[in-house]
């Protein structure tokens, strides 16, 4: 069988690729639009099965494996910054407090779809504006959903702790990714 991951993220790519998958990248264009009445807690899923929707059919020897990654806080959802200042606010809202973050999986056969969802509470300290500065300009963290990446400085400096899977803040929930393909005996 053949594993494709819709994923341009090298986030995503490494931890796959750790599991120990051969796998090829493919891109999916779509609007990546959450309709008002989807839930937080259902947002990431909502955008991986989109993801998986948008790509051709497969064939009988084909598995595709979408993803997204959704901060919230307040209920608010805290996409990937448009600018600096954008970055700025939104790691100002992170810091000193607790927020979740939602990955979503998307794993479609040809003729079966599993969707599943895992969440993980990160509590940051107190985050100085000049350590939001230093942040920003040495890992330019616009690619991220909530404006960081745990695997960074900020992660290793700032977070005090978290319930959850380390890999699922990272963008993927590798243990249900593992537990999906072992179910559709992809291994």
């Amino acid at each position: 069988m053949k594993l494709f991951l819709a994923s341009q993220s090298p986030r995503r790519k490494e931890l796959l690729s750790s599991l120990g998958f051969e796998f090829e990248v493919v891109k999916i264009d779509c609007e990546e639009i959450i309709p008002e009445h989807i839930k937080i807690e259902n947002a990431a899923a909502y955008l991986a099965e989109l993801k998986a929707d948008a790509f051709r059919n497969l064939t009988a020897d084909e598995v595709l494996l979408t993803a997204d990654t959704v901060v919230a806080i307040d209920q608010k959802i805290l996409g990937k910054p448009t600018d600096e200042t954008d970055a700025c606010n939104m790691l100002r809202s992170l810091s000193g407090r607790t927020h979740q973050v939602y990955t979503g999986i998307t794993i479609k056969t040809a003729d079966k779809i599993f969707t599943e969802t895992d969440v993980a509470d990160v509590t940051f300290n107190e985050i100085t504006d000049e350590e939001i500065q230093y942040y920003i300009q040495n890992y330019k963290p616009f690619d991220k959903a909530g404006s960081y990446g745990i695997q960074e400085w900020l992660g290793m400096a700032k977070i005090k702790s978290l319930t959850g899977s380390f890999y699922t803040i990272m963008g993927l929930p590798t243990h249900l990714v593992y537990k999906i393909l072992r179910e559709i005996s992809f291994i």
